[in-house]
């Protein structure tokens, strides 16, 4: 037997409460130790929670006080990490006094306000660029076109149980068919399901749906949750994406002043980190402050598209982010071969001043249309 693979699965096998199980994540150096592993493990009966064979990641089932520090230690590990769970960045339900609130346009504020419209003819809106919502699925909606998805938690239907992600889908594609326009109306766009009805995720889960992403030819990533912690394996996936292509988008937070800095995946420098504005174009109170912001976008009271056919206003950085995960894919429409670096570069140059400080909004709002010149 390889001796890593006997001394992971001594630290499996050890018998344990519920209460003292915890989710692990474990990255192999070498491929071959990797897949002598996953044989070991099968051989003893251990079935991993998941293994994502780009990153030789398998996630499983451990207790707590098991040798995870002498494993982490062992020259053919790259990392074990506890997997963290990562939180949907919505604040909730703005409610709706009555149909007369409701806005007639189907080109909404926020879609106008970040010059969107005048960007759609060169872009061709978007059409054959892939864009993928990593959330909590999307649910079928008269104004979605959903090209196709995955579930990395069950493997099941990718269909929305929360209502988040189908929210931020509209805001950067909802077609107009029934009542109102996203930011690149005509993208084929991707439902992948890595948070649960709770609007909560593993990031092996995550790391698992980037892998999905990557292999099926999308490279623009819209990421409407965070942390506050750290890991070292969700910063390594995303600096792999990067590496392939990817515009990876990722909401800065919803903790307003009260912590030094913006959550991960935003923090990362391979993404666009995204803040939320009011309709004042001013920083919203709950948004996250800190090092590293890029950009920002309307993410207050925004309407869009929700579970049943129907339309709810929502905030949080949650409903900034996809504004830029549309922009891209304009951008994309009118330069295919422009790189991540390049994309972002243009949109943060074309951004509009607006005040608050580089630690609230970064450049300033996203413009579209002038990036696309």
């Amino acid at each position: 037997m390889n001796l890593l693979a006997k001394q992971l699965c001594a630290a499996l096998k050890r018998k344990r409460p519920a209460s003292r199980a915890e989710r692990r994540n474990i990255v192999f150096r070498r491929a071959q130790d990797y897949r002598a592993c996953l044989k070991q493990l099968s051989a003893e009966g251990i079935r991993p929670l998941k293994q994502v064979d780009s990153m030789r990641m398998i996630c499983c089932h451990g207790d707590k006080s098991a040798g995870w520090k002498q494993l982490s230690s062992h020259p053919r590990i790259a990392l074990v990490e506890r997997d963290r769970k990562v939180k949907a960045h919505g604040l909730g339900r703005v409610a709706l006094p009555g149909l007369s609130a409701v806005v007639k346009s189907r080109i909404t504020w926020n879609v106008n306000r970040v010059k969107a419209p005048p960007a759609w003819p060169a872009a061709n809106f978007g059409a054959a660029i892939k864009i993928a919502i990593l959330d909590t699925g999307i649910a079928r909606h008269p104004d979605l076109a959903i090209a196709g998805g995955v579930n990395t938690i069950t493997g099941k239907s990718y269909a929305d149980d929360n209502g988040h992600g189908t929210h931020v889908a509209g805001i950067a594609a909802a077609t107009g068919r029934k009542r109102i326009y996203g930011v690149a109306p005509k993208v084929e766009l991707y439902a992948v399901k890595v948070l649960d009805e709770n609007g909560s995720g593993f990031i092996s889960d995550i790391v698992e749906g980037i892998d999905w992403c990557l292999s099926r030819g999308i490279r623009i990533l819209n990421m409407s949750f965070g942390l506050s912690a750290d890991s070292a394996l969700l910063r390594n996936a995303i600096r792999q994406a990067r590496r392939r292509g990817a515009v990876i988008v990722a909401s800065a937070g919803n903790s307003g002043t009260a912590l030094p800095q913006i959550d991960a995946p935003a923090r990362y420098p391979e993404t666009i980190a995204v803040a939320a504005t009011t309709r004042a174009n001013r920083p919203a109170s709950f948004s996250s402050r800190g090092r590293g912001i890029d950009i920002a976008a309307p993410g207050v009271s925004i309407l869009s598209t929700w579970p049943g056919g129907t339309y709810r206003r929502e905030s949080g950085t949650s409903m900034s982010a996809p504004h830029v995960t549309g922009a891209a894919a304009l951008l994309r429409g009118v330069r295919p071969k422009l790189s991540a670096t390049e994309v972002a570069r243009r949109l943060k140059k074309a951004a509009l001043a607006i005040p608050g400080g580089k630690r609230a909004v970064g450049s300033g709002l996203l413009q579209i249309e002038p990036a696309t010149r």
